[in-house]
């Protein structure tokens, strides 16, 4: 068995999927998890991944690494983060409906790169573009998997539970 096979079966034996998998010069062996949507977690009901989900990993996979003598200088276990990459079709089927940044292999209409959000399509995917200005008509990308370089979620910030606190009023007295 190999280590990305060892890898692999240990992260998914523990319920996570295995987004990405790196090893780099200097021994970094750089793994990216994420949850999985239905399934229940000891750490929580959170769909995202926690730090206690990485620490979980990395005690498995320094054992199992030990075992299947994989030598490693340092081992990080990480999650996808909110601009997560698609790297598989699986990715682009569970993240449709969503916000996209697409970079294409070969220019169409004189450029690679897109962003609007993601369906599906008979025999491929979609992309409804966002108008470049206001009052124009929505147009949509029709692509295939293998026309992709690179594709990214767009992060999407919700900042509504961080609503500034009132400013107490003052009181004010009056010496007469």
């Amino acid at each position: 068995m190999t280590w990305q096979q060892a890898i692999d079966r240990t992260v998914t034996g523990l319920n996570y999927e295995l987004v990405d998998l790196e090893r780099s010069a200097g021994g970094l062996l750089r793994v990216t998890i994420d949850r999985v949507p239905g399934r229940a977690y000891p750490t929580g009901e959170s769909e995202f991944v926690l730090v206690e989900d990485c620490e979980a990993v990395t005690r498995q996979l320094q054992y199992v690494l030990e075992v299947e003598n994989c030598s490693y200088a340092r081992l990080e276990v990480s999650s996808p983060g909110l601009d997560r990459a698609l790297k598989r079709e699986a990715d682009y089927a569970r993240f449709a409906g969503q916000a996209v940044e697409l970079t294409l292999k070969l220019p169409f209409a004189g450029r690679k790169k897109f962003k609007g959000v993601l369906g599906a399509r008979e025999g491929g995917w979609r992309l409804a573009l966002e108008p470049a200005a206001k009052g124009e008509p929505e147009q949509a990308l029709d692509f295939v998997f293998d026309e992709v370089r690179e594709a990214r979620l767009v992060p999407v910030l919700n900042f509504k539970g961080r609503q500034a606190a009132k400013p107490a009023q003052k009181s004010e007295e009056r010496t007469t």
